[in-house]
């Protein structure tokens, strides 16, 4: 039996901050019709091979898996037990995308590709964000209650990327591809790595969330910085090679002086 609306929503406003428990709110009072109109026409926005509106409402699977799951959600709330987890099972089966139907979903986000993609109980993302293929937004332990991801507004969560357990991840947040965030992260922050790591701190108002070639690769920088330690360390050793070379004829001469 699914847990009852009231309880979910008390944990999920436990551990959300004000902007992203908007999430619940919203989708309590939003019109169903309203919120898939945003996610649909978020796609145009997003994603230059969308062509026309037949092509996204029958060929893209990240807005399907929305679709259903809005449903799913709607009668999960309406404390309705098993058709909503049958509703997300046939989503799962017909895009590859996984999302428990007490998660909360806000308007115009865009699961793209969206093979892979995992979206635990508890989580909460935030409006117009980004989610592409093979991403999880899941849970760490057996705890009960409040165990998943809390994702801020207009964030970015790249290919392969795992956020696990209850944490917040602030508004214009972006997550490198393949990256594990297991800590909270600010709004406007990038992060990359294993474990995820910040390496920008200020918002970047130019750039085009699309624009994951930009994100910073921390790891080829420290094995550039290694690499050029290196070859420093290099030369230094040839420079004493040399002179030990240049200094040895003199001492064998002072030698056989004496």
């Amino acid at each position: 039996m699914p847990k009852s609306d009231e309880h979910i929503s008390n944990q999920f406003a436990k551990n959300a901050d004000g902007a992203n428990t908007s999430v619940n709110e919203n989708q309590s009072e939003a019109n169903f019709i309203a919120l898939l109109q945003h996610d649909f026409r978020i796609i145009f926005e997003r994603d230059p091979a969308a062509r026309n509106w037949l092509e996204v409402l029958f060929c893209y699977p990240g807005f399907h898996a929305l679709c259903l799951h809005r449903l799913a959600h709607w009668l999960y709330r309406r404390k309705i037990s098993l058709i909503p987890r049958l509703i997300s099972h046939l989503a799962r089966f017909l895009s590859g995308i996984e999302i428990h139907p007490a998660a909360q979903i806000g308007k115009g986000v865009f699961i793209d590709h969206g093979m892979g993609v995992v979206i635990g109980e508890t989580a909460i993302v935030g409006d117009y964000t980004l989610i592409y293929q093979g991403v999880t937004l899941g849970g760490t332990g057996k705890e009960s209650g409040k165990r998943h991801p809390t994702i801020g507004k207009n964030a970015v969560i790249g290919a392969g990327a795992s956020v696990l357990g209850n944490i917040q991840i602030g508004d214009r947040v972006r997550v490198g591809a393949g990256s594990v965030v297991l800590r909270d992260v600010p709004s406007f922050c990038t992060v990359v790595g294993i474990p995820a790591r910040p390496v920008s701190r200020k918002q970047d108002t130019t750039a085009s969330p699309l624009e994951h070639g930009k994100l910073p690769d921390l790891e080829a920088t420290v094995i550039c910085s290694l690499l050029q330690r290196v070859e420093q360390l290099e030369r230094q050793l040839l420079c004493l090679n040399q002179n030990s070379n240049i200094d040895a004829p003199k001492k064998e001469l002072v030698t056989k002086e004496r």
